[in-house]
């Protein structure tokens, strides 16, 4: 950094004189960062908090690398001081004072003390030019603690505040449904979230430099974001637990007509039940040979958790009542599909019989219309297969064959007698 060997050929005078005038707008430009950075409202909180971790030993450092700059500042400002009187004792200056401003003005002529740790680099001589660089260097490194840090506090601690006061006021609703810790799994979260949150604001607020992400290839003083990871998850939990709140809070408002309509449900499954069991019956009764499934009872398990569910409600312990009317309204659901199964289950062999009835009566209407109403031979086939049709107890393959023994007369009589087998499958029993 420091300046070595001859400053080169001797300046004249207008030189001189536009040397010194840009040293004089350098030295006013260095002097209000350093001022502006003195009044810096990150730097001010710097000082007066409890800092910890990563931002402790940083502030310590910066601290220490403002008084350098300041002390650079000093040895500028005496110098381009003394080379202004220099300048000022003749409005032609001689030869001799054209080489010592010469000397001043680009030679290493600036003397920094030096002094332990970082200082200790700055113990040489400087260009004035040189110097510059170096307190450019030193001022963007401390602005970028200093806005950092700043950055962090403006950004983090209000919204962790915000989230506090949502925080709050979702624990309040939560436990005006009963949702609290130990007794429902988002009363748990929300007392995690709280801790969280609580440990969060006092990081931030002791170590911000802990919560900022530099821009990647920014050299920028400042450069970058805070780091937002945390407070985010806290926020998205929140959110989760908020929505379990206000299902817990809509069951409170919308449970009488759901338990309504859950007892509707399982009436109307115990119902269908019911008039299975009396159409197993029928079936024994009046089908042969036939195997008819066992209908099950009624849902005398889901009647007592609806009860449950209604003993919940009576002593509003919504958060309870919640999980339990979902899966009360599934399995009530289930449970009138499976008892419309078991209904259709039972009533097939008279699906069957009416079907073969259907197709049996179909079959003389087409032979009376071709003619074959008064022939002997398709009413004694006719005859049988109603006759087995309409007998208690019926047996549907018996009755099947007879059918379509019928349904083949019948297709005789419009093509002639068949010397083959008919086409026609029948039912397997």
């Amino acid at each position: 950094m420091g300046v070595t060997g001859p400053p080169g050929p001797v300046m004249d005078r207008d030189e001189v004189d536009r040397a010194l005038a840009r040293l004089g707008a350098e030295h006013k430009a260095v002097e209000d960062s350093l001022l502006a950075l003195q009044d810096h409202a990150g730097r001010r909180l710097l000082e007066g908090a409890g800092l910890t971790g990563t931002t402790r030993e940083r502030w310590a450092s910066t601290e220490r690398t403002i008084t350098v700059l300041w002390s650079c500042f000093d040895a500028y400002t005496a110098a381009l001081r003394e080379a202004r009187e220099v300048r000022s004792r003749h409005k032609w200056p001689n030869r001799e004072e054209l080489a010592e401003l010469t000397e001043r003005l680009r030679g290493a002529s600036v003397h920094v003390p030096g002094g332990a740790g970082e200082e200790a680099l700055l113990a040489e001589r400087f260009t004035l030019d040189g110097l510059v660089r170096r307190m450019n260097e030193l001022y963007a490194a401390s602005l970028d603690v200093v806005v950092t840090a700043d950055a962090v506090w403006s950004a983090l601690p209000a919204r962790i505040d915000l989230l506090a006061a949502e925080l709050g006021r979702t624990r309040s609703l939560a436990h005006s449904v009963g949702v609290r810790p130990g007794e429902h799994p988002a009363g748990d979260e929300l007392e995690s979230i709280t801790a969280e949150l609580t440990e969060l604001r006092s990081l931030v607020v002791t170590d911000p430099l802990a919560f900022w992400r530099p821009a990647a290839g920014s050299s920028a003083p400042g450069g970058g974001r805070p780091d937002t990871e945390r407070y985010d998850r806290a926020a998205l939990a929140l959110e989760d637990v908020r929505r379990e709140v206000e299902a817990v809070l809509a069951v409170r408002q919308d449970s009488e007509e759901r338990l309504l309509r859950l007892r509707d449900v399982l009436s109307r499954a115990d119902r269908t039940l019911a008039e299975a069991r009396v159409a197993r019956g029928e079936v024994l009764a009046k089908i042969a040979a036939s195997e008819v499934p066992a209908v099950s009872g009624p849902p005398t398990a889901l009647q007592e958790r609806l009860q449950a569910a209604a003993e919940y409600r009576r002593h509003a312990r919504w958060h309870r009542l919640s999980p339990l009317l979902d899966a009360l309204e599934r399995e009530a659901e289930e449970e009138l599909l499976r008892a419309r199964d078991q209904l259709t289950a039972v009533t097939a062999p008279l699906a069957v019989r009416a079907e073969l009835r259907g197709r049996l009566d179909a079959y003389r209407a087409k032979a009376a219309r071709l003619g074959g109403a008064d022939d002997p031979f398709l009413t004694e086939r006719y005859d049988t297969a109603r006759r087995m049709l309409w007998s208690a107890p019926c047996d549907l393959r018996a009755a099947e064959q007879a059918v379509l023994r019928y349904q083949r007369a019948v297709a005789d009589l419009v093509s002639g007698p068949s010397d083959g087998p008919s086409d026609t499958g029948g039912r397997q029993w």
